[in-house]
């Protein structure tokens, strides 16, 4: 059974799609630790929402002012055909788990998460995605101003620019957000909850 505070909390599993994470070749072990942080959550009835970025055909969500996305408009880029737009299968959801689809770089915007946090009564967010300076800053941005509770994993975050993430998860983040590793959190969550067996 989980706990009444597990009840109100969700992980937040943000653009770790196949053509975002194709970026990143860098850190081999990411999805090994945010899959850590996935089967945590699972265990303890945590629910894990994916949040992911896609368009309809053509792209009509996008605006030729958009710096960040004007230049998919004339592609397929995170359109219903485009192979990259699926969550990467070695974190890919299961029966239960909620995904939610955005239109820009925050969590927020162009999704209906809001909706979903608060049909599931959800006062606390944990943080994790691809990039750092992006979806996860965004998120943290909005979802602070939106008087959610905010944890980022910060080993279940990454950034092209190591010291980019490092600014962020160590010197920024911290004011509005508890700023663990995915083994703190872990250990938390097992002491909160229902004791569930070791990660693999």
């Amino acid at each position: 059974m989980a706990s009444e505070q597990n009840a109100a909390t969700a992980l937040l599993v943000m653009d770790v799609q196949v053509g975002i994470l194709a970026r990143y070749p860098q850190d081999h072990h990411y999805l090994a630790r945010l899959g850590r942080a996935i089967r945590a959550a699972r265990r303890v009835g945590i629910p894990v929402i994916y949040v992911v970025i896609g368009f309809r055909s053509g792209h009509p969500e996008v605006s030729v002012r958009s710096a960040a996305f004007a230049a998919m408009a004339a592609t397929d880029r995170f359109g219903p055909d485009d192979p990259g737009a699926q969550i990467h299968p070695e974190v890919a959801p299961v029966a239960g788990d909620i995904v939610v689809t955005k239109k820009r770089v925050g969590a927020f915007t162009g999704s209906d998460l809001e909706v979903v946090l608060r049909s599931l009564g959800v006062t606390d967010l944990v943080l994790t995605g691809i990039a750092t300076s992006g979806v996860v800053l965004s998120t943290v941005r909005a979802a602070a101003d939106r008087d959610y509770r905010l944890t980022v994993l910060a080993d279940c975050c990454l950034d092209a620019d190591p010291e980019v993430h490092r600014v962020l998860t160590e010197k920024v983040f911290g004011r509005q957000a508890q700023v663990v590793t995915v083994s703190q959190w872990q250990r938390a969550c097992e002491l909160d909850g229902s004791d569930p067996a070791p990660a693999g």
